[in-house]
């Protein structure tokens, strides 16, 4: 007669979904703090997973993790045909963001006074649509800078790595910041401009 272990059942993923979810915080510059708050979760179970995602994967450090660019086994992103040498398009912005100081006002504010259409709403974040292009709000208490451009390509992981190509300074590898009810994902990495202000790429793509 077989006995059944005790415990959790072993993923079929490299992360376990606690850790990719913290792995991809980490990816995007949040800080252990951040982090912990945002996913509402102790400072010591972030540390945790940060230090078994980077005993796992063999990485040095922190940095390190931040530049893995390691995808989630049943991801969106996983079914892409990754083209490296195809030619990098860039142009079409599908985001701009803004910090603002009450996620509840500003979302009153940019809905019904401006008349903006809602798109939709997770935690302290709000979307609207700009005429096809997306305005993201973001409650933060320290506003950061005034707007950060989000270009769209096809392909993150072959854009990522031409740009990087090219000189150009990431503050980490791509992740995923967010999965839609219909499988859609929001992927992204952020850059610098020779002025060190924050630009990023981004893709949506969706489970089949």
């Amino acid at each position: 007669m077989k006995t059944r272990s005790r415990g959790r059942p072993r993923h079929d993923d490299v992360l376990t979904p606690a850790e990719w979810r913290t792995v991809q915080a980490v990816r995007h510059g949040l800080s252990n703090v951040k982090i912990a708050k945002l996913r509402g979760i102790s400072l010591d179970a972030v540390k945790f997973h940060v230090e078994n995602a980077i005993g796992k994967l063999g990485l040095d450090n922190r940095q390190a993790l931040r530049a893995w660019r390691g995808i989630p086994k049943h991801s969106a992103l996983n079914k892409q045909a990754h083209i490296m040498n195809a030619t990098l398009q860039l142009g079409t912005i599908g985001q701009i963001s803004r910090s603002v100081k009450d996620i509840k006002r500003a979302e009153e504010w940019y809905g019904k006074v401006l008349g903006l259409p809602h798109l939709f709403t997770f935690g302290k974040l709000a979307f609207f649509d700009c005429g096809g292009i997306r305005l993201y709000l973001q409650e933060q208490s320290d506003t950061g800078p005034e707007s950060v451009l989000y270009l769209k390509v096809d392909d993150i992981q072959s854009a990522y790595l031409q740009l990087q190509s090219r000189g150009v300074e990431f503050i980490g590898a791509p992740h995923m910041v967010h999965k839609h009810a219909n499988g859609t994902e929001e992927w992204m990495a952020i850059f610098k401009d020779p002025e060190g202000r924050p630009l990023a790429i981004m893709s949506q793509p969706k489970s089949q």
